[in-house]
């Protein structure tokens, strides 16, 4: 299930309005580079590691992750994000970050 919203991004560095998806069928919370530069610090993976895309056969490599907030009605939620250089949009919230919160909670906030 995947589900388009903006929402505010914060970091140590500052704080950015977002367009970010909410997508259970990905496994980790990415976020495009530019956007992530913008509100944290960057830190190197301990391994790079290779992900798997909706389009067949596309594969994208990451080597940094980060820290961010982002907020829900008045709720902050906070994770690692996997940091893509050509990630198709500006963030996506995968199952990795829905598991750490209540998922339930997280939709009747949404609508």
């Amino acid at each position: 299930m995947s589900l388009w919203f903006s929402r505010i991004f914060a970091g140590s560095k500052g704080r950015e309005k977002v367009i970010a998806i909410f997508d259970s069928g990905a496994a980790y919370s990415c976020i495009k580079r530019e956007i992530a530069e913008k509100l944290g610090i960057l830190e190197l993976l301990s391994e790079p590691l290779e992900l798997v895309t909706a389009k067949e056969g596309k594969k994208l490599i990451a080597k940094e992750h980060g820290t961010f907030d982002f907020y829900l009605n008045g709720y902050r939620f906070s994770d690692e994000f996997i940091i893509i250089p050509e990630l198709s949009g500006e963030v996506i919230i995968g199952a990795k970050t829905l598991q750490r919160g209540d998922w339930n909670l997280i939709l009747k906030m949404m609508k």
